[in-house]
């Protein structure tokens, strides 16, 4: 049956769907000697598929992994950093980063820190991360100065950001110490800097952001001490099967 390329790549676990358009775009993958490109589809059960120059085979994919790391600041969210700027996959071992195409499902920004998904299932990261889904991720930020009521329900109700309003928020005030707040931002959607923008332009800029659970799956297990910040877990079953329950791309 044949699929596009950039489909069976994330299958396979080569890459995330994304980055396996990038790859296709800058001319790494080859289909029976042929460069690929965008769009082209293959069999592959007949077809040969190459990236890099090496032949990739269904039956050496990894098995699936699906992991929770508690991010730093000062740690970018991707594979690999033009500006040499330390990766969430340098806090790995090499068992986990060797052959096994792990990557980060979404980000959080350099300067966040806090529960990050990181898995080498492509296409489930591809449907995580469609617009369609509204998994919600909640924040512990703190805002300089202290937001009255008022404020605090705009945010709740969407703020204009870049010409498009932002969805309905769940906001609350978990702490007020001198001229700070600590407060607890529930969002079901992830727009570029979202929480800082938005901040910012209630003018009560973020001190600190700090991403404290993805749905159920938090940073604690019930009974168990939070994971050490730049420490990561394997998902149990019923956070896995949370996941690929809202996988489903929806038209």
């Amino acid at each position: 049956m044949e699929e596009r390329v950039q489909k069976i790549l994330s299958q396979w676990g080569i890459a995330s769907r994304r980055r396996a358009e990038k790859m296709i775009a800058a001319g790494q993958v080859r289909l029976n000697g042929t460069t690929v490109h965008l769009g082209q589809k293959a069999d592959p059960e007949t077809d040969v598929i190459e990236v890099d120059g090496k032949p990739i085979n269904p039956y050496h994919r990894p098995q699936s992994i699906y992991l929770l790391l508690n991010k730093p600041a000062g740690v970018v969210s991707t594979c690999r950093d033009s500006r040499h700027r330390p990766t969430v996959i340098d806090l790995l071992p090499d068992k986990l980063t060797k052959g096994q195409g792990i990557h980060p499902v979404g980000r959080l920004d350099a300067d966040s820190t806090g529960a990050l998904l990181l898995t080498n299932d492509g296409e489930l990261t591809f449907r995580l991360t469609h617009p369609s889904h509204h998994i919600p991720k909640t924040y512990q930020v703190w805002v300089r100065g202290n937001p009255p009521e008022s404020v605090l329900q705009t945010w709740r109700e969407g703020v204009n950001l870049l010409g498009k309003k932002t969805l309905p928020a769940q906001v609350r005030v978990l702490k007020r110490k001198g001229q700070s707040t600590l407060l607890e931002v529930v969002l079901t959607e992830g727009r570029n800097r979202q929480i800082r923008r938005v901040a910012q332009l209630l003018s009560y800029p973020v001190i600190h952001l700090h991403r404290t659970a993805i749905g159920p799956i938090k940073l604690n297990l019930p009974g168990e001490p939070i994971l050490p910040c730049g420490d990561y877990r394997a998902l149990n079953d019923v956070e896995v099967s949370f996941l690929t329950s809202k996988s489903t791309i929806v038209q």
